[in-house]
């Protein structure tokens, strides 16, 4: 598969390693060409850089690793060369006190679905810190990690979810892309618990045996519909 990948920070290497060492073409498109080169050496291979605009040509999915904000304004620019692609959001529009940048507003996904009418955007990657891409694979007591993804075309989704197998992780269904809001509003919660309590987020869900209650007792409450 061809990867375009826009942008040359953190989650960029870390996700884009998984999918060269899994054979993919990845071309890295960055502002500054430099930039883009040393992450094309850092990540080995057949890697190749080149400006944004050259990777978001390059590629049948296009990796869309920019802060909230200057991703829309990049793809914005971009729209023509991206008619087609499939483009992967994986940001988090959280701010100060872990508040969502959106503010009630669209998604970020869905910003960047209207930024390039023509593309086809998946929501993905954005639950995890960069150090737990940069695992090779992400397991946890045995378990690879599970990715929710959010989008609204079924060819696009069965591409994202191949990249996300190329990690080492188990693809999961999360709806339709208008439920990206949920993934984002889950990060956000997520970080808040994890930065701003030291919390572990993991421990607020039971196992899934016990989700709906089927592996309970039936306690009084269960179904939260009680005040």
């Amino acid at each position: 598969m061809r990867i375009g990948v826009l942008g040359t920070g953190n989650m960029a290497q870390a996700l884009a390693g998984h999918w060269v060492r899994a054979g993919h073409e990845v071309l890295v498109g960055g502002r500054d060409e430099a930039g883009a080169r040393a992450l094309a050496g850092r990540l080995g291979g057949d890697t190749r850089h080149g400006s944004l605009s050259e990777a978001a040509a390059f590629g049948e999915v296009v990796l869309v690793a920019l802060p909230y904000g200057a991703g829309t304004r990049v793809v914005t620019g971009l729209r023509d060369r991206l008619d087609g692609r499939v483009l992967i959001d994986c940001c988090n529009p959280v701010g100060p006190g872990f508040g969502l940048l959106t503010d009630g507003g669209p998604s970020a996904a869905l910003r960047l679905a209207e930024a390039a009418p023509g593309a086809r955007v998946v929501k993905a990657f954005n639950l995890c810190h960069e150090g737990v891409w940069r695992m090779n694979p992400p397991v946890f007591d045995g378990c690879p990690l599970a990715v929710p993804l959010c989008g609204d075309e079924a060819s696009a989704l069965a591409l994202v979810e191949e990249l996300v197998r190329a990690a080492g992780c188990v693809p999961v269904a999360g709806g339709g892309l208008e439920r990206a809001a949920l993934l984002e509003a889950t990060a956000a919660l997520f970080i808040g618990l994890w930065v701003g309590e030291g919390a572990d987020a993991q421990a607020i869900a039971p196992p899934l045996a016990f989700a709906t209650g089927a592996g309970g007792d039936g306690a009084d409450g269960a179904d939260g519909a009680d005040g």
